[in-house]
């Protein structure tokens, strides 16, 4: 089963040098709102034109802008008045973020499947990411959302091909195998594709990396940490796992030994983020 998955990788890797692997595109709701972020003269009235072309995500950023999270003490119903309490970087980020859910689908019932399960889980470690960034960093927590929403970016384009060669692979496990091996790589391509910030375009590749060395916590930290908590041994305190003395927690000023109450507020402002992705 390993040299099936190796063999494979390798396939999709020659794929990708040959640019026979064709790399996913930000949705264009996406770009038109980057694109507006990034004018001299934005403002909320302005994003607020183009993000209310989509219906849904007007509403979803109008709900996060009343949610609990920015503590609201009065309800609000505009576009442009949601962005403003929100920020315009902070509201095209997040927007860009929301509407990357459509290209979690396929097809197959084995590869969208997977797809959305891919989704849920990077949901949550967006969610993560943000709390840990706001509670323990000066780092931008839209920026630390974001990096968590993409840092499984590379998977979409081998599921992709898995989905074209659907006789090839055929169990979870050499699927598993050939996405660990290989989506790092991809998803930091898709982000340069994308023309994210550098900060940003280097959390695929490096999040999983155990000896990842910086003077200052960075967004690799923050989605590293995120995704150790997310998928942790929910039998097992924090301070019992591997990773709890890591260098990584460390420059976040994570206590893996904190007591229970704590943990129970982080965990509470985690679900109210994720709460915003579905």
């Amino acid at each position: 089963m390993a040299e099936l998955a190796k063999s494979i990788a390798d396939d999709i890797q020659t794929a990708l040098d040959k640019d026979q692997l064709e790399l996913p595109s930000l949705p264009e709701v996406a770009l038109r709102i980057r694109e507006e972020a990034e004018s001299e003269f934005v403002s909320a009235v302005s994003l607020a034109k183009v993000v209310g072309d989509d219906a849904g995500l007007a509403a979803q950023l109008v709900r996060i802008a009343n949610s609990p999270m920015f503590r609201a003490t009065r309800s609000i119903d505009d576009l442009s008045q949601a962005i403003s309490r929100l920020g315009v970087d902070y509201s095209a980020n997040l927007v860009t973020g929301l509407a990357m859910q459509n290209m979690f689908q396929a097809t197959t019932e084995f590869v969208d499947n997977r797809l959305r399960q891919v989704w849920r889980d990077s949901t949550e470690v967006a969610a993560w990411s943000s709390i840990l960034c706001k509670r323990y960093t000066r780092l931008r927590p839209d920026q630390a959302t974001l990096a968590g929403l993409t840092h499984c970016i590379g998977i979409l384009p081998i599921l992709s091909w898995v989905e074209e060669n659907d006789n090839v692979v055929r169990d979870s496990m050499t699927l598993d195998r050939v996405i660990d091996s290989i989506h790092p790589t991809i998803g930091t391509m898709i982000l340069r594709h994308w023309n994210f910030a550098e900060d940003i375009i280097v959390v695929p590749e490096q999040y999983q990396l155990e000896d990842h060395n910086t003077d200052s916590v960075d967004y690799v930290d923050i989605v590293c940490a995120a995704s150790w908590l997310v998928h942790k041994d929910p039998d097992q305190s924090i301070a019992e796992h591997s990773w709890a003395r890591s260098a990584c927690l460390s420059r976040i000023g994570f206590d893996p030994e904190m007591d229970e109450l704590e943990l129970e507020s982080l965990s509470a402002d985690v679900s109210e983020v994720k709460s915003a992705f579905h």
